[in-house]
């Protein structure tokens, strides 16, 4: 089963073959999906990566504080979305 990683303080440019990349190192990748911004579809600065276990969490351990396009990367396990109010 795929385990799911967030990335935060991610640089604007980067791009989900970059991550890609970068967390292929560590085993097979699933999926890449960095979050814009809805209004603007400008970068938001973090994502998710998804990958098997045993490389998604040497990953975790590898990247987090790495740095990555001159930023410091916060790299950990992603917590399921808490529910959120319903919007009227």
């Amino acid at each position: 089963m795929a385990k799911s990683i967030y990335v935060g303080n991610l640089p604007w440019s980067a791009t989900e073959e970059q991550v890609q990349s970068l967390f292929a190192d560590y085993g097979p990748v699933v999926s890449v999906k960095l979050v814009s911004d809805r209004e603007t579809g400008r970068a938001r600065g973090f994502g998710f990566v998804e990958m098997e276990e045993p490389g998604a969490s040497a990953a975790i351990e590898a990247l987090d504080n790495a740095n990555f396009g001159g930023r410091t990367l916060r790299v950990n396990e992603a917590k399921p979305r808490a529910p959120r109010p319903p919007r009227y």
